[in-house]
């Protein structure tokens, strides 16, 4: 006898009973519980969710505006820049620039988008808030270290 040749002993093993499957299944209406009583009750341990997911939804990773600060003045800010420097932890979601904080000096700004707030706060420091592509993440980065390896 070989490996592929072994079978568990006849009635051994036996079909999972599906109930609440509708009555021609045997099983339907009171799925095998019988009428009223403690035990044919059942109880929800969690209220029903309400609402819907949104397949389409696109994550931003977020930064401010203060963590931007840290930068010296006349520095390009790019998504490989904030994650070297320990600001951003992947390079998978796009860059999103949002106005939380102060920036006292100029920079270059590169990110995917920007708050409203964020723009003008860049602008008015004497910076430039530049648009990047969605093509520009990097889409091979399964490490999250952002060299696509």
């Amino acid at each position: 006898m070989l490996a592929h040749e072994l079978r568990p002993p006849k009635g051994a093993k036996h079909a999972r009973k599906r109930v609440g499957r509708g009555n021609a299944s045997g099983h339907g209406t009171y799925s095998g519980r019988g009428l009223k009583g403690q035990k044919t009750r059942l109880i929800k341990r969690l209220p029903r969710r309400r609402g819907f997911t949104n397949i389409f939804r696109k994550e931003y990773s977020a930064v401010n505006l203060r963590d931007l600060e840290r930068f010296p003045a006349g520095t390009e800010v790019t998504p490989e820049l904030l994650k070297q420097s320990g600001v951003l932890s992947t390079l998978r979601r796009p860059l999103k620039v949002l106005a939380a904080g102060e920036l006292t000096h100029s920079l270059t700004v590169r990110a995917h988008k920007f708050s409203m707030t964020a723009r003008e706060k860049i602008e008015a420091a004497g910076g430039s808030a530049q648009e990047i592509g969605p093509s520009e993440v990097a889409s091979g980065d399964r490490t999250g270290d952002g060299d696509g390896s």
